[in-house]
């Protein structure tokens, strides 16, 4: 299956809603609203995965914090849509969205749900560590998160993101 990531547009924000709704119903799923309001802001980035077909099958965004000379970054979301689990598009976002981060430099952030092992299990992969917990973090569940780090790091290229990509079927 190849799998295109593309920057999001506002005509996306009602199939990441939707998305939104199934992922994370108990902790308050972003509205279309939400996502607008992320988008109109400077500083965000966010992207999606689109199958051969077109059609959207993941989100994701970061927000670019800091000060050229004290840059670091924030990512604020990824949701893939379950009937695509476990097929790598989690990682295409999330290695598009440190692309991203990478141009600028600096560590990025991320909270991550203690009970979502997939996800950590990848943060992990990518260089992100436990640096503290976040009690009740998600609501109105309740849940707790972790806060992951993941250094700075060098050598990220300049262009763009990256557009096509093969992902297991």
């Amino acid at each position: 299956m190849t799998i295109r990531i593309e920057p999001m547009r506002p005509a996306d924000v009602t199939r990441c809603a939707e998305l939104e709704q199934v992922l994370f119903p108990e902790d308050d799923p972003w509205h279309e609203v939400s996502f607008l309001s992320e988008l109109a802001g400077p500083h965000n980035r966010y992207i999606t995965a689109r199958d051969a077909d077109g059609r959207m099958v993941g989100y994701a965004g970061i927000a670019l914090l800091g000060t050229a000379d004290h840059p670091e970054a924030e990512v604020h979301t990824i949701g893939v849509d379950p009937a695509e689990h476990r097929r790598g598009i989690g990682t295409l976002l999330l290695e598009a969205l440190l692309l991203e981060a990478g141009r600028r430099g600096g560590p990025v952030f991320l909270e991550v749900r203690t009970d979502n092992a997939p996800a950590i299990t990848l943060y992990e992969k990518h260089g992100f560590h436990i640096i503290g917990l976040r009690k009740n973090y998600y609501q109105p569940s309740g849940a707790d998160a972790y806060t992951m780090r993941r250094p700075a790091m060098a050598g990220f290229p300049q262009d763009g993101f990256t557009t096509d990509a093969e992902v297991s079927s």
